[in-house]
């Protein structure tokens, strides 16, 4: 993927939070006070402010993304509203992140695996996903319904239900649920397949 100080990496900047119904989104995840999560290309941070604001103080979000100007907006963000349970970092998803094996409770990637997938980097990043996530964590992908835009991708690169699961369920993942979060968008759920053949 593109150096972290230059070329902004493909679909940075946009952000499908406002097309989601964010509420449906939480319930679902279910998010708790104690929570580590990380949300894996994270963007300007969006996702990351409502969880964080979710979990309070007893958890932290862990915001990733290679576009480091996006970076740089979430902590204005942060800054300006006097948050302090998330920590933005600037990497690429698809390599080893700074961050401990087995350390999350939740991984959040929204609306980025499509882009992921278009150059070809998927793997490093679904594998990063598994190393990380606890072992009764969830792994949550958010994506666009695959119809034609606008809003969101092209076709061609948006992914269905089944696709996503083809990509992630190889690196030790097991689909546990599948829920609509809007007129544009689902989001599925994994859990490590571990669990599910105990």
């Amino acid at each position: 993927m593109n150096d972290a100080r230059s070329d902004k990496p493909h679909g940075a900047g946009k952000s499908s939070f406002e097309l989601i119904e964010a509420g449906k989104l939480f319930q679902v995840l279910a998010l708790q006070p104690w929570f580590t999560v990380l949300d894996m290309g994270c963007g300007t941070g969006t996702y990351s402010i409502a969880m964080a604001k979710i979990i309070g103080d007893g958890g932290r979000v862990h915001a990733v993304d290679l576009w480091a100007e996006g970076v740089e907006r979430l902590r204005e963000r942060i800054e300006r509203r006097r948050v302090k349970n998330i920590s933005p970092i600037v990497a690429d998803v698809s390599r080893t992140l700074p961050l401990p094996g087995e350390s999350m409770d939740l991984i959040l990637m929204a609306t980025v695996l499509h882009d992921l997938k278009e150059a070809g980097v998927q793997d490093g990043a679904l594998a990063e996903a598994r190393r990380l996530l606890k072992r009764h964590g969830t792994f949550a992908v958010v994506e666009f319904k695959k119809a034609p835009g606008p809003p969101g991708p092209p076709i061609s690169i948006r992914l269905s239900p089944d696709d996503v699961t083809a990509l992630v369920e190889p690196f030790g993942f097991a689909r546990t649920g599948l829920h609509e979060i809007g007129p544009c968008n689902y989001l599925i759920l994994f859990a490590p397949k571990v669990l599910c053949n105990a």
